[in-house]
């Protein structure tokens, strides 16, 4: 398939595939013309590399799935590279939620306090409108 069919099928433009193509992720191969030809494996090595992107990888740590993939595993993440990079996504994880948690801690504890300090009695009217109310009843 040519290259513009390729971006279509894969979700993303040529001109990520020639960048793609530059950083050494992808590979093209070429017709007697010059074009640029790819395949079926081509597909699923950049729906690999979306995929994970879409999980918040960056692009160079998809390097290791790519090769992986190129290497015969189907999945591209069966690999000791990408087991690698796939701990330490888990680890940059953990460590993002364990600093949501605390600023969740801290925003409830605030959220405590200030409903603590609320005052006891009727909530307070709303001042709206209550001129316009008042004139037209009388």
């Amino acid at each position: 398939m040519r290259i513009g069919e390729l971006a279509e099928r894969a979700g993303t433009t040529t001109r990520t595939l020639r960048y793609y193509e530059s950083r050494g992720l992808l590979t093209a191969r070429r017709t007697d013309r010059g074009h640029r030809t790819y395949d079926e494996d081509d597909l699923r090595l950049l729906r690999q590399i979306r995929t994970l992107q879409d999980f918040g990888f960056e692009l160079e740590e998809t390097r290791p799935f790519v090769d992986c993939l190129r290497a015969g595993h189907p999945a591209g993440d069966s690999c000791p590279a990408s087991i690698a990079v796939y701990r330490r996504k888990v680890a940059e994880l953990d460590g993002l939620i364990a600093q949501l948690r605390t600023v969740r801690d801290q925003v409830g504890a605030q959220l405590l306090r200030a409903e603590a300090e609320l005052p006891r009695g009727p909530e307070p009217r709303c001042e709206i409108g209550t001129e316009r109310d008042t004139e037209t009843e009388g």
